[in-house]
């Protein structure tokens, strides 16, 4: 079995005619091309399991299956300062690191891959309340202080005793 590569920055894997990166959400590859290099120069083709990259009429860079699926109407390609094309490819299961771009790769660690920190302003409204009730809970647990289950629970006794009394 081949040796796993250690990802880049980006989460992704740095090989010999592209790189890529990549987020849960979607995968940025680069590849570097001769300056001066123009849109309709170049030859990409963007499938929902093929990945085709090159210059017209000249060098192929890419031509594979893809790792994984892709939503292709969410994909786009563009030429940065005539140097390198860039492909932003969105991806289908968005709850998955790739461990290569193409499936004739060397593969990445995802073991070692490094998860942007989430915000929580980026969930959405009902996962934000339960991890800042867990983040309450936590801090109340370190200061030995009830958790709101637990002040829940001590109010539902309060009144049921409150009850018993007047009974």
């Amino acid at each position: 079995m081949a040796e796993k590569l250690v990802p880049n920055k980006g989460n992704g894997g740095d090989y010999e005619k592209y790189s890529f990166t990549q987020t849960l959400q979607e995968v940025t590859v680069t590849v570097p091309v001769p300056k001066p290099t123009r849109s309709k120069q170049v030859d990409v083709v963007i499938k929902s399991n093929h990945l085709k990259v090159g210059l017209k009429g000249g060098e192929v860079f890419i031509d594979d299956k893809l790792h994984e699926k892709v939503v292709v109407d969410d994909c786009f390609w563009q030429v940065e300062d005539e140097k390198e094309i860039v492909i932003y490819l969105q991806k289908t299961n968005t709850m998955q690191w790739w461990s290569k771009l193409v499936e004739s790769a060397q593969e990445i660690d995802t073991q070692k891959i490094e998860p942007e920190v989430a915000k929580l302003t980026d969930l959405d409204p009902e996962t934000r309340q339960t991890v800042q009730k867990m983040m309450l809970d936590q801090r109340q647990k370190q200061m030995g202080l009830p958790t709101t289950e637990e002040l829940q629970q001590q109010e539902l006794m309060k009144k049921f005793m409150e009850q018993q009394v007047s009974i």
